[in-house]
């Protein structure tokens, strides 16, 4: 099944092309005029347009060439008569895919859609093969600021030169650094991930360096560190800004010599890696304060990239919910096809102080509690920003108590029903009442059954 939005003056002819389509199984959309066509495209996101070019408000070309200028473009299809085919060759050139000549036969319609879906899908899995990184990472996105950044990583992936991630928490510092490492001469050779702030300093320094048999109680063999292990490679080295300064100095001999000691050796040991490594501090004030050693910092800031945070990037946000969906119904078998109208308005206003690491923790989690077809706002379990959801704002304090209590009830009520689709025994199991009992609220508040009509009240 595929969203399709057809677009066109013509009543009757949305109406033609919606009942053959529909009859296939898609999803229909419609829309007259241009303006109306953009509003919906950019809410809707549908795979497939099919596009008049004589339209009121903006014309096709103009449509068109809006869409391109999009992250996620349908694939589109001019509708239009014989005697504007050069018009429709000229829409081809500025990136239709295909036109439909009035008037339509049905059978021929059915087969240029679904070439234009098959190119949609093919399109997709590209996308998902460019961006696949070794271990299922990806690094999801087209908005400037990512762009931009992969940019320099490619860049930076050409040389031998350590590089520092700058970045708040969850904003995937260990992908781009992944992405580094599978972009550079190196992908072949080992990938090293380690965590500076998940072990205690001795820990550390025998995971990072590796120990001799005997170095220390329970010593019983000797074990290469995450350096040996990562020789011809790549080691990232996450939040190394809480390394102490016992460690920084045998981190900056590594750096500099290219060798280091086993915990309890006397003989060095030489590797060649690629260093990178990443952190939320401020480096700069460390070193000032003496917390962080000056020529290590040098060392380790030769090439400096700043990972955005997810705020500055809301375009990404609708790509990376998507991602994280098709991940997580993967891995549980559940058939979600999308988020309702209000989860994905919900997940575009929302601050994500979390970052990627809690956009994705909340998809997962709504994968986990919710139920298909949709994921909708109680299954996402978002706190929503104030007075931009109507349904998620308390009442304004104005008015007698009981008649405000009265009316939050009926707002819960509204919401739970529309994310249940208007079934009250959904609504009732969500809510954690008896099914009995929602009804005779129901009927107590003056709501109507009819889900359509109260949410329209």
């Amino acid at each position: 099944m595929a969203r399709i939005l057809v677009v066109d003056d013509d009543p009757d002819i949305r109406t033609i092309l919606a009942d053959r389509l529909e009859t296939r199984g898609h999803e229909l959309l419609e829309a007259a005029d241009g303006l109306q066509a953009l509003e919906i495209a950019g809410r809707e996101l549908p795979d497939v347009m099919l596009l008049d070019l004589d339209l009121p408000g903006a014309d096709g070309l103009t449509v068109l060439e809006r869409l391109q200028q999009e992250s996620f473009p349908p694939t589109v299809i001019v509708i239009t008569a014989f005697a504007t085919i050069e018009k429709a060759v000229e829409a081809m050139r500025r990136g239709a895919y295909d036109f439909l000549p009035k008037p339509f036969q049905p059978t021929y319609v059915e087969v240029v859609v679904q070439k234009a879906l098959e190119r949609a899908n093919l399109r997709e899995e590209n996308r998902a093969l460019r961006s696949a990184l070794p271990g299922g990472k990806t690094l999801v996105g087209e908005s400037s600021a990512l762009r931009e950044l992969a940019e320099q990583a490619r860049k930076a992936a050409e040389s031998k030169s350590t590089v520092l991630l700058l970045g708040e928490s969850g904003t995937g510092k260990e992908v781009v650094a992944r992405s580094i490492h599978a972009w550079s001469p190196r992908a072949s050779r080992p990938f090293i991930a380690v965590n500076c702030v998940a072990l205690s300093e001795e820990l550390l320094e025998s995971e990072l360096f590796g120990h001799e048999k005997g170095a220390f109680t329970g010593a019983h063999q000797q074990k290469p560190g995450k350096f040996e292990l990562a020789n011809h490679g790549s080691i990232f080295l996450d939040e190394v800004g809480d390394i102490r300064e016992a460690l920084q100095t045998k981190l900056l001999r590594v750096l500099q010599e290219h060798e280091f000691e086993r915990v309890g050796g006397t003989r060095p040991v030489r590797v060649d890696i690629r260093v990178i490594a990443a952190t939320n501090r401020n480096l700069e004030e460390a070193v000032k304060a003496g917390r962080f050693r000056e020529d290590l910092y040098y060392r380790l800031n030769v090439v400096r990239l700043r990972i955005p945070p997810l705020r500055e990037r809301p375009a990404d946000i609708p790509l990376l919910a998507e991602h994280f969906l098709r991940k997580y119904c993967a891995e549980t078998g559940k058939p979600f096809r999308g988020f309702s109208r209000e989860a994905a308005t919900l997940l575009e206003k929302h601050e994500w102080p979390g970052n990627v690491r809690e956009l994705e923790n909340a998809i997962e989690r709504a994968v986990v509690l919710g139920v298909p077809p949709e994921i909708t706002l109680d299954a996402l379990a978002l706190q929503a920003p104030a007075g931009r959801l109507g349904e998620a704002a308390l009442p304004d304090g104005a008015g007698p108590f009981h008649e405000q209590v009265e009316d939050f009830k009926r707002r819960i009520i509204r919401r739970a029903l529309q994310s249940a689709g208007g079934s009250q025994t959904r609504a009732a199991e969500r809510l954690g009442l008896q099914r009995t009992y929602l009804a005779r609220l129901i009927k107590n508040l003056g709501m109507r059954s009819n889900v359509g009509s109260d949410l329209d009240e």
